[in-house]
């Protein structure tokens, strides 16, 4: 347990690269802060793997579908969730390190890769929508993983 914290006291920042709304709602997520965590990392693959992989999402995704909404819509609805609920659970890391860590990220939609206004206007909305200090926004792989912290 201690050991996530002498990485921090050696410049060293821990985050997990995976997310899943049980992971959260249990509170397996808090049990890792309280370990060091010092934050975390998603994007779409880590999402699908999420939702298709267990049940957690069940009942939100036939909301969802009942309201009508697009692909694109459930999916933002169900990722933006979870990476506010983790930037709640992370924010008193990112008060304690004055915005060092703490963060979670999320990426820009792939598809977007060869738009920069397109990116910026979704990360843009992303961020108003979340309207917290610790989210962290990655660009496509395939831009060469820009990050943009607090962008309005």
């Amino acid at each position: 347990m201690a050991e996530l914290y002498e990485l921090a006291q050696l410049g060293q920042s821990i985050w997990l690269d995976y997310i899943r709304r049980s992971f959260i709602a249990s509170g397996e997520l808090q049990t890792w802060i309280g370990r060091g965590l010092r934050g975390m990392t998603s994007n779409p693959s880590i999402f699908e793997k999420a939702i298709a992989g267990s049940t957690d999402y069940d009942p939100d995704l036939r909301e969802l579908v009942n309201q009508g909404k697009s692909i694109q819509e459930i999916y933002e609805a169900l990722a933006l969730q979870d990476i506010g609920d983790v930037a709640d659970l992370l924010r008193p890391v990112y008060e304690r390190t004055r915005g060092v860590d703490g963060y979670v990220s999320l990426e820009a939609d792939p598809t977007l890769a060869h738009d920069a206004a397109g990116t910026v206007a979704e990360i843009r909305h992303f961020y108003s929508v979340l309207d917290r200090p610790n989210i962290m926004f990655k660009s496509s792989p395939m831009t060469g993983k820009k990050t943009i912290q607090g962008t309005r």
